[in-house]
């Protein structure tokens, strides 16, 4: 296995944990009454779930890890494995948590693994991990925002496109800034 592969592995699992760990964190922020931030932890996990199969497309591989982040009984004995082991804190601590881990993605890990792809001229990782990279960055605002004041998140709708996982508030632009996928396919997250 070449490193693009052994990076597109290390990645696909770091990003449907993050989506598992993103829909605890929801259950969590909806429990402490924080229903905006609730909808944006939602968001994040859809987007991960798009990152974590880009991933797997490019390895081409099946991969038991995205059945189980479409089978809501598995991630429900997920979410309690979580919870049991103290993965779950409070709704501000997830938030950092989360913005944390999105920055350490976007800073460190992604680049890494893009710098290894364009040595190995492995094209269709190189645009699967830069997507990635670029949204981090996007939830990593998203989060620095909401974590500033809890209550503030209010927004109703967040939309998230089905190729690169780009995350808006709000309104979808008419097409994404990413990929170029047009608005009326972007997923709708409440």
């Amino acid at each position: 296995m070449n490193k693009t592969d052994t990076n597109l592995r290390h990645a696909l699992d770091g990003e449907a944990h993050a989506s598992i760990r993103y829909r605890a964190f929801a259950k969590q922020a909806d429990t402490e009454g924080y229903a905006g931030v609730a909808r944006l932890f939602r968001a994040a996990a859809v987007s991960e779930k798009i990152h974590a199969k880009s991933h797997q497309h490019v390895l081409q591989a099946e991969d038991q890890i995205i059945a189980d982040l479409d089978s809501e009984k598995k991630i429900a004995i997920a979410i309690v494995q979580l919870e049991s082991e103290g993965g779950i804190k409070t709704t501000a601590e997830n938030l950092k948590a989360a913005l944390d881990g999105e920055t350490e993605e976007f800073q460190r890990m992604y680049p890494a693994m893009i710098r290894d792809a364009v040595e190995e001229n492995a094209l269709d990782a190189r645009y699967s991990l830069e997507y990635a990279m670029s949204i981090e960055m996007v939830h990593a605002k998203l989060f620095k925002k909401a974590s500033r004041d809890l209550d503030s998140v209010q927004t109703p709708v967040y939309h998230i496109c089905p190729v690169c996982g780009h995350t808006v508030e709000n309104q979808p632009p008419k097409k994404c800034p990413y990929c170029g996928v047009d608005s009326q396919k972007f997923i709708s997250v409440d």
